[in-house]
């Protein structure tokens, strides 16, 4: 404890549902993008947040990460707002934080929303677990929302164990925001985050509506997620809710079973994009802002968004080449995944993309979170190599050698979680445009998690540009040419990738 909060001494460095939206600014052509992207930015119709680039802040460090979310909760006067797939078993300073905030500001609310079947395993120290005594000493100020998939049901959700059971979807979209602050990140809450677990974090000051956002997206899903009560609420609690010796959790709609929310759940999040899309003009345009496009990804809920922008991205960009003529230098698209089993229409994208470089950054096996755990989980780091050894042959066969290049990264003592996309007019130029949040790129993120990811272009010339060049030279420094194809993959572990290949 004594080496959490000396810490937070380090600064941080810069390197039935529907939502009523506020207006916004529109931001014409996107906030003058690079030419290379502008006529991509013109097609794009997610809703549209400006930002000052003196607002934003690129975090490198988990410690950072840390150190920023606790000083947001012990400053925030009137919201907390939190999205994360659980919170550790080991958090009590961060639970703290936010019950002295509660007790010092009279008029906070906090919202908290986490997957259920991650944050209800057995033991003594799970999120609904160390979350409940806050909700019975401020339960009209605190709010706990635990989504659970629909996707495991039936006998299934009956035999597969807790610590499996998250394999059929979670809800996976990393929100951390106190009033008109944000941060959006990949990481998690649990100390290895905090500590030597490599992520991204992107910090927002200033932001009324892109926070205003980011709280109606956590309001919006909890509508149709289990709701943390007491025990001791008394009466009955409806059909499909349920009493824990410790906590209870209320189905919100009894007239709709948790397994079909599929409905509910496609119209609610529709809703909440398509009020934000009614923007009001602003009256004067500044070149100078980087422009944010927030995408959801629910692939069991109809929802595509980032599936369908990465596919509008390539194929802008291969339009783009051609116009251009023979002898001109490709762009460079950098991708980072710490789970890398590259969903199959993002590889083709790749594939056939000869106009385009690809650099791709992944965790080696030794930087892998299930490197040495025991039983079925252990073979993880293994089953992903067997991918990567998949899609470079698939390289190979695409006559893409020169153009695709596979890196791992390892670092002492380190795991790699970090995710994204960056692009780059070439390799010399700074970024000009950054996918970033939740989603791994995978199968599991396009079809079973729910995501929220942003895409943000930076006009020419942004100090936006620099931080992110900084951020990706940070990430490629402890990468090395990839060195699977050497690695052995046992028969078993080919089997289980078979059997279980689309929810690694």
């Amino acid at each position: 404890m004594l080496s959490r909060s000396l810490r937070l001494l380090e600064r941080v460095s810069v390197t039935k549902i529907h939502v009523q939206a506020p207006a916004l600014r529109c931001i014409s052509s996107a906030s003058n993008p690079h030419p290379l992207i502008q006529g991509f930015a013109g097609k794009l119709q997610q809703p549209k947040f400006a930002v000052s680039p003196d607002e934003i802040r690129i975090l490198s460090k988990p410690t950072q990460f840390y150190s920023q979310l606790i000083d947001m909760i012990r400053r925030a006067q009137t919201r907390i707002f939190i999205s994360s797939l659980y919170l550790g078993s080991g958090e009590s300073e961060l639970v703290s934080a936010l019950e002295e905030a509660l007790n010092k500001k009279p008029e906070l609310q906090i919202y908290m929303l986490f997957d259920l079947n991650r944050s209800t395993r057995p033991g003594p120290h799970s999120t609904a677990k160390l979350l409940a005594p806050l909700v019975s000493q401020f339960p009209e100020r605190v709010h706990v929302s635990f989504f659970r998939s629909p996707s495991l049901r039936g006998i299934l959700a009956k035999l597969v164990p807790p610590r499996f059971n998250e394999g059929w979807g979670t809800w996976h979209a990393k929100i951390y925001g106190v009033d008109d602050e944000v941060m959006i990140s990949g990481a998690n809450l649990n100390n290895s985050y905090f500590t030597n677990r490599q992520d991204r974090y992107i910090h927002f000051t200033g932001q009324e509506h892109l926070s205003r956002y980011c709280l109606d997206f956590i309001k919006t899903v909890s509508g149709f997620s289990f709701k943390l009560q007491l025990p001791s609420a008394g009466g009955p609690i409806g059909p499909y809710s349920c009493r824990d010796r410790e906590y209870a959790l209320l189905w919100p709609i009894p007239e709709t079973h948790p397994h079909h929310i599929h409905n509910t759940a496609e119209s609610a999040l529709s809703s909440l994009q398509n009020n934000y899309r009614r923007t009001t003009p602003e009256q004067r345009f500044d070149s100078q802002k980087v422009t944010m496009f927030p995408l959801i990804q629910a692939g069991q809920f109809n929802i595509r968004e980032e599936e369908t922008t990465l596919a509008m991205l390539f194929e802008h960009l291969n339009a783009e080449s051609k116009s251009n003529g023979k002898g001109t230098r490709p762009p460079v698209l950098d991708l980072t995944s710490g789970y890398f089993g590259l969903y199959k229409e993002y590889q083709n994208l790749i594939l056939r993309s000869s106009n385009i470089d690809c650099r791709i950054v992944a965790a080696s096996p030794r930087a892998n979170g299930f490197y040495g755990s025991r039983g079925v989980s252990g073979r993880i780091p293994e089953g992903y190599t067997l991918l990567e050894q998949r899609f470079m042959s698939a390289v190979q066969r695409a006559g893409r050698q020169s153009g695709v290049q596979l890196y791992e990264w390892e670092r002492e003592g380190w795991t790699y979680h970090a995710k994204g996309i960056w692009l780059s007019e070439s390799p010399a130029h700074p970024p000009l445009l950054t996918l970033f949040g939740s989603t791994n790129l995978n199968s599991r993120s396009a079809h079973i998690d729910t995501e929220l990811s942003f895409l943000m272009l930076v006009p020419e010339s942004s100090s936006v540009s620099d931080s992110l060049r900084d951020e990706l030279n940070n990430l490629r420094a402890h990468s090395r040419p990839w060195m699977g194809a050497w690695r052995r993959v046992r028969c078993g572990t080919k089997v289980l990738v078979g059997l279980v290949g689309g929810m690694l």
